[in-house]
Order: structure tokens, then C-alpha cells, then sequence
């Protein structure tokens, strides 16, 4: 169970990773060496799984498309849905698994240059895995929030100025 400090210590962390065990001292009242201690507990537990930074591709001159890939399968026997989840992380085209409620068992998020690839990667190597009774891709058009970062802002528009007699 986390207490109050290492919750609001994990969120900080998780809306800046670049802060310093020093800064995050000023921040939550706790000592630098506490910190770092509880990053590196974090880190080999593995409850910080990874860094990172968020790209907005739509500011970029680069193709990127992402599809959510829904997916029923059959479930082994002994195993559910875990055995099927890790065979699907293997695959370096699929950055995200999740099982779901619905009527969908997981849902699988993959990245590639444009739709054609993705598209080619689901029938030439995830509908011919025997576990697969249906998919149902769905591809992202536009990004307006991810990980509570806005990336399309309502643009500022010039005031009128008033007019008084």
C-alpha cells in the first residue's frame, strides 16, 4: 500500500520524469536520498516500467498511423487469455495488449507508417494464428488528448475591443 508521500511522489514523477530527486524534494518535502532510494525500489519492482515522452506526430512531416485492433479469441484452457496476451507481445508492431469486457476479448494498439501496413501485418500475421476467431480494426484520425496531454488547444482569438459612447 502506497502511502500519501509516495503516491503524490509517483504522480509527480509520472507528469515529469526529468525532475531531479532534488527538485522532487522541494516539491514534496521528502530528502533527495529517500527519493532516490524509492525510484530505484520502483524501478527493479517494476513499478516505474519505463520513461519516456510523448510525441505529438500531427506537428511532424512524418506518416504515423495507429489502429486499435479488437480481437476474439479462444481461450486455452488452463491459461484464459494470458498465454494468448504474451504470444500477441512478442510482436514488435503491437505496442499495447489489453483484455476487455465486451464482446472483444483483447484489444491490441499498433503503430506503423500508414494503413496499408497495418492492414498487411494483420492478414499476413495475426488473422492466421489459430487462436483468432474475428478482428475488428478501427484507425485513429486525430489526437486531441493522450495521457491528459492536450494536443489540440482552443486556439486564442482576438478580442474586440469594446466600443462605448
Amino acid at each position: 500500500m502506497l502511502s500519501e508521500d509516495d503516491r503524490r511522489l509517483l504522480h509527480i514523477l509520472s507528469q515529469d520524469c526529468r525532475l531531479t530527486a532534488e527538485d522532487l524534494a522541494v516539491q514534496t518535502g521528502l530528502t533527495a536520498d529517500y527519493i532516490k532510494k524509492k525510484i530505484k525500489q520502483w524501478e527493479d519492482d517494476k513499478v516505474i516500467a519505463k520513461y519516456g515522452v510523448l510525441i505529438n506526430y500531427d506537428q511532424l512531416e512524418e506518416d504515423r498511423v495507429t489502429a486499435l485492433i479488437d480481437v476474439k479469441v479462444l481461450p486455452q484452457r488452463g491459461n484464459g487469455y494470458d498465454k494468448i496476451a504474451q504470444r500477441f507481445q512478442k510482436f514488435s508492431e503491437i505496442k499495447s495488449v489489453y483484455l476487455m469486457s465486451g464482446d472483444f476479448d483483447l484489444c491490441l494498439i499498433i503503430e506503423g507508417h500508414n494503413m496499408h501496413e497495418i492492414a498487411q501485418f494483420v492478414s499476413d500475421k495475426l488473422s492466421p494464428l489459430d487462436v483468432i476467431q474475428s478482428t475488428s480494426t478501427r484507425f485513429i484520425l486525430r489526437r486531441y488528448k493522450q495521457d491528459g496531454i492536450e494536443f489540440h488547444g482552443e486556439e486564442e482569438r482576438p478580442q474586440r475591443l469594446m466600443i462605448t459612447p
